[in-house]
């Protein structure tokens, strides 16, 4: 306001503002604006400059209503409209939990319209369920709708792990259901049975990870099931157990299974009783991810990567949110299995929110154990309490004496240091900075890159299939341009003279020529002469054109002019002469 500011160009700041919501909080005086803009200061919104527009366009109403087009965007539409800041800050990163559908739509769009019911049907469908909902406006993100290769309205997009597909079918509500469903991986959840129950419940010993089984009436695995499996791929296993199946009466049987309603079920290190239960009718989404969030973690994990590390044992923020990580130093023999069955014993039985219970195989991360045992290089397991100071690796701990064994001796021992250490927190008295953890599951990355192949080679079968030319010329541009230098290549060596490729002969020894040969030249001069010979034409009313007047650049023509009488005797003299220069 001019009072309150006295900035010169205030007061025109302040008319500038107040003239945009008097537009603003009219609803036909925005539709209007959106529509043609603000032509003049002083010209009413709808009226071109143009008088003879102007009078084109009072005998002709041309509306949006026209064609039934809205006035403006409908509302619940905006709050999924993508730019592309934060469709690279946020949508992209989310995509590696759960899959995006993205429509491109541009104004004045006939098929977008045609289309728009059943998109607003797959939107309230398939959102519930977790699916990521975006709109992209050809027309105002044009820079983004580059990104994601959309040249053209209407156009539907899939995105996951940030890899885009565009969709291709007739949009109906159980394609694109089926659309969502393609994009994610294919082994997310597996089929249980009775005869493979028991190995995938003991999977937890190699995968490191806990596991979850949901029990229906259905024989397909259920979207929703699938689409909180992608969620947490990289914590938990998922399996699935039809009901109905005959083969899976034993398994209903053991857990006690109730066939009305859903049932999901998640174990960790005991696989005969589960840890958790849910069951529902209308199992929903925010249900299974707190259900399944809550228990993503083993009761003691094997430390794998730093990932891990971090997630389990953050770093101290605050006095109050403090963790305390008790871990156990072990090793992967047989001779170790009674110890580490003694501290997840002990871990289930002192289960408190400020201690986090883990264990590392020694061999595997060295630079770890080293770094907390500075002066212990035998393998006998270890307990060490740490707490975790600065994301730089800076620890405070303290080694429990006398070892672990699992006897009542040292679970008396680690009791009682866990007692004093929430009574005195300076009980911790050594540092360390520890290193990064080796990445134990790194081997697996090459499974992963054969994946990622696999999925590239799909895309472009795909684009190609579906004549996606757009997005395939750099990649068809580069493939041609190779083909043809290549065959280029060999047509040109294919074509090409024999003595241009070949080296040169040495020139024989000159040899006297009898008269008898002179004679022979001059009698056949009218055929061409063999090579590394003189060429010596006899020159007539024929071979005047094809000698001199179309004498090729580069090439000399010497004529001698003879008598019949003077022919004989120096017609060979002259070939002597000249053949040295007629190479």
């Amino acid at each position: 306001h001019p009072d309150k500011n006295k900035d010169p160009k205030a007061e025109d700041m302040f008319i500038k503002v107040s003239k945009s919501y008097e537009i603003l909080s009219n609803e036909e005086r925005r539709s209007n604006f959106d529509r043609y803009g603000q032509m003049d200061e002083n010209q009413p919104f709808g009226q071109s400059q143009h008088p003879g527009f102007r009078s084109f366009h009072n005998s002709f109403y041309f509306d949006e209503s026209f064609f039934h087009f809205p006035r403006s965007r409908d509302f619940a539409d905006s709050k999924y409209l993508l730019h592309h800041a934060q469709f690279n800050s946020d949508v992209l990163p989310d995509s590696h939990k759960r899959p995006y559908l993205i429509k491109v739509t541009s104004e004045w769009c006939f098929a977008c319209i045609h289309i728009e019911p059943v998109w607003k049907e797959t939107v309230q469908e398939l959102e519930p369920l977790g699916v990521g909902i975006g709109i992209v406006d050809l027309g105002y993100e044009r820079r983004l709708a580059n990104q994601l290769g959309a040249h053209r309205a209407p156009s539907i997009i899939g995105l996951v792990n940030g890899r885009v597909t565009f969709f291709h079918q007739s949009v109906v509500r159980e394609h694109l259901r089926q659309f969502i469903e393609d994009l994610l991986p294919h082994k997310l959840v597996e089929k249980i049975t009775d005869n493979n129950y028991m190995a995938f419940l003991d999977s937890w010993h190699v995968e490191n990870k806990p596991s979850v089984l949901l029990f229906d009436q259905v024989p397909i695995v259920p979207l929703l099931y699938k689409l909180t499996a992608f969620a947490f791929r990289d914590y938990v296993r998922f399996g699935y157990v039809d009901q109905g199946d005959t083969h899976n009466t034993r398994l209903l049987r053991q857990f006690n299974i109730n066939t009305y309603a859903p049932t999901m079920l998640l174990f960790k290190e005991d696989t005969e009783k589960p840890v958790d239960i849910i069951q529902a009718r209308g199992m929903k989404r925010q249900i299974m991810d707190e259900f399944v969030s809550n228990n993503k973690f083993l009761q003691v994990p094997r430390l794998v990567n730093q990932q891990l590390f971090d997630e389990l044992c953050p770093v101290k923020q605050f006095h109050r949110r403090r963790k305390y990580c008790v871990l156990l130093i072990t090793g992967e023999d047989q001779a170790f299995l009674p110890g580490n069955k003694a501290f997840l014993d002990f871990a289930a039985a002192n289960r408190k929110e400020v201690l986090r219970f883990a264990y590392v195989y020694q061999r595997q991360q060295q630079p770890l154990c080293q770094a907390l045992l500075p002066n212990q290089a035998a393998l006998s397991p270890q307990v060490v309490i740490l707490e975790r100071r600065s994301q730089a690796g800076k620890v405070l701990y303290r080694s429990v004496s006398g070892g672990w064994n699992g006897s009542e001796e040292d679970k008396y021992r680690l009791h009682e240091q866990l007692e004093l250490l929430q009574k005195d927190p300076t009980y911790l008295s050594s540092d360390a900075t520890l290193p990064e953890l080796n990445n134990e599951m790194a081997p697996m990355f090459i499974v992963q890159w054969m994946n990622a192949a696999y999925d590239y080679i799909l895309q472009i079968y795909d684009d190609l299939l579906y004549s996606n030319w757009r997005e395939m010329m750099p990649i068809l541009s580069l493939i041609f341009s190779a083909l043809f230098i290549l065959f280029g290549t060999v047509i040109i060596q294919a074509f090409s003279e024999p003595g241009e490729s070949k080296p040169r002969k040495p020139k024989p020894k000159e040899q006297p020529q009898t008269e008898d040969d002179a004679s022979s030249r001059a009698s056949t001069s009218s055929r061409p002469p063999k090579k590394d010979f003189v060429e010596v034409t006899e020159l007539t009313d024929i071979t005047y054109t094809s000698n001199l007047v179309k004498l090729r650049p580069g090439h000399i023509n010497v004529v001698l002019v003879l008598t019949n009488a003077s022919k004989t005797a120096l017609l060979r003299k002259f070939a002597k002469e000249v053949f040295s220069f007629s190479g």
